[in-house]
């Protein structure tokens, strides 16, 4: 027995525990990627419905070992998990300010996250909204002023600026698939 086992059994931790933090982490991993911080908050959700009477340090000791193991599987990076996030996000019309947030809300480290989010461009993200909501010049019938104050709203709420809705609504149909051909994935 190593000394890192002696102190997690003086700590209450057996090895059927650490056993079930690594199978939860392999089992959590294999449906869907997460974050540091959504594995931990999962795995510490789960040992306190499993565990009866675990102490902070022993849920501790559970989220440090199953993050290990998230790492020693590769299946655990925060910045590739940042960067398919953000990627993903502007192909489905997310803009920059909206991809920031959910990133924040997911745990990523700031600077991890600004990193992902140097290279996105909010007017292709835009052309992708608009696209799949029908707006713009994806619109199936002439707009009146109402009908476009309506679609400006929505790039709003969505964390479009104001010169971009309106660049956006204003382009020709052919103008908005060229550009949105000639963005990379």
């Amino acid at each position: 027995m190593s000394e890192e086992d002696g102190q997690d059994r003086a700590a209450g931790v057996t090895a059927r525990m650490l056993s079930w933090a690594r199978n939860s982490t392999v089992y959590r991993l294999s449906r869907r990627m997460m974050s540091e911080r959504e594995l931990a908050d999962a795995i510490k959700r789960k040992a306190k419905q499993k565990f009866e009477d675990i102490s902070e340090d022993d849920l501790q000791v559970l989220v440090t070992a199953a993050l290990e193991c998230g790492h020693t599987l590769g299946c655990l990076d925060d910045a590739n998990y940042a960067e398919i996030k953000v990627r993903s996000g502007v192909r489905t019309g997310r803009s920059r300010r909206m991809l920031q947030r959910k990133l924040q809300e997911k745990g990523i480290a700031s600077e991890t996250a600004a990193a992902a989010l140097q290279e996105v461009d909010d007017l292709h993200a835009a052309l992708a909204y608009a696209r799949r909501r029908g707006f713009g010049p994806y619109r199936r019938a002439d707009a009146d002023e109402k009908r476009i104050m309506k679609e400006l709203s929505s790039f709003a709420r969505n964390g479009f600026s104001s010169d971009i809705a309106r660049r956006v609504v204003a382009l020709t149909r052919d103008d908005a698939d060229e550009m949105i051909s000639a963005a990379p994935l």
